[in-house]
């Protein structure tokens, strides 16, 4: 699966009362996929995948790629504490016709996270998953940086695509690019633009290959769904090796410059076309534009997601236009000088 270019990761909306509020996320999902995002991550830390149960996280799954165009690459947050469990989850991403899994590092037995539990727990679940794995490395969340060794050897697993890195550090972002160059290439299919091509895009195109057909017009009298030979995707093929994702807004650019694929961006979530616009200017070879449009979403997006955090996203989705609403307790909502704050700063930078 190619993973370039810019991902939101999005918020879970909910309602007052704290139950999730599908059809705001139905909508959200829907607005997301009209835009030029490379694809969206459903429960990433965004996402508060810790507070939901396993219930609300199949259907949130469920829902969000039913509400998404196919062309769109899903990825689906599924990190547990348990080998067992985080399998199970990327089970029902497959089931929904997601195209790769994020995999967390296990929390609460931090001190027993050894480097051999570690590599033992993201090829246990490579092993498993029906889906491409992505490692997560978010160390101010996980009492646990992932070390470049480790990280080194888990590319060749056949199974793991890439990482997402929210760490921040720019130079550790070079050292994963530069330690994984090794990793074997993989064939891919992308279409003639090479854009990703989704399971989804290729279950729509089977199920529109199926077309009823009426009793009468059967000699036996019997209505059968009969094959219809629809024109198939147009593809072609593309060599990619180990795919490194940033999970910095504010240091897109600098990601991109020492070898990133992309990014998959919290504040994508709220602001998705100012993170869209530092990367196309960067694919434009553009790099005064690049520098421009980084300079101008670097301290908010510090601001909003690093300080502010989940509930400041989410008062920023409700500035530009998305649902956002409160974050589960025990988050707090953003204090009333915090919201006009966020507003203030979001000003100029409208989606």
């Amino acid at each position: 699966m190619l993973m370039e270019g810019i991902f939101a990761a999005v918020p879970t909306p909910f309602y007052p009362d704290e139950r999730v509020y599908f059809r705001k996320l139905e909508a959200n999902i829907a607005r997301y996929s009209r835009s030029l995002l490379s694809g969206i991550l459903l429960l990433g830390s965004t996402g508060e995948a810790v507070a939901l149960s396993d219930q609300e996280t199949t259907e949130v799954l469920k829902v969000a790629a039913e509400a998404a165009a196919p062309e769109k690459v899903l990825i689906a947050g599924v990190g547990k504490e348990s080998v067992k469990a985080t399998v199970e989850l990327a089970d029902a991403a497959a089931r929904y016709h997601y195209d790769a899994v994020l995999v967390r590092t296990p929390t609460y037995y931090s001190s027993q996270m050894s480097t051999e539990a570690v590599m033992h727990y993201f090829r246990s679940v490579a092993d498993r998953s029906p889906l491409p794995v992505l490692l997560y490395n978010i160390p101010r969340s996980v009492p646990y940086s992932i070390p470049m060794e480790v990280i080194a050897e888990l590319a060749f697993h056949p199974n793991i695509i890439g990482i997402k890195d929210s760490s921040g550090d720019v130079e550790k972002i070079a050292s994963t690019v530069a330690s994984t160059s090794e990793a074997p290439k993989r064939t891919i299919s992308v279409t003639p633009v090479f854009e990703a091509v989704t399971e989804r895009m290729l279950t729509a195109k089977l199920e529109a290959a199926a077309t009823f057909v009426a009793a009468e017009d059967l000699a036996g009298g019997v209505g059968i769904a009969a094959p219809h030979l629809a024109a198939p995707i147009k593809t072609r093929t593309k060599e990619v090796g180990f795919q490194v994702l940033t999970g910095s807004a504010a240091r897109l650019l600098d990601s991109l410059k020492r070898g990133a694929n992309g990014a998959i961006l919290g504040f994508g979530a709220c602001a998705p076309q100012a993170c869209l616009e530092v990367y196309l200017a960067w694919k434009d070879h553009d790099l005064e534009l690049a520098e421009a449009k980084q300079e101008r979403i670097a301290a908010v997006s510090q601001r909003v997601v690093g300080e502010l955090g989940i509930s400041g996203v989410k008062a920023a989705c409700d500035f530009n236009g998305y649902f956002g609403g409160r974050a589960r307790a025990p988050l707090l909502p953003v204090s009333a000088q915090e919201k006009a704050e966020i507003e203030s700063l979001l000003a100029s930078i409208r989606n």
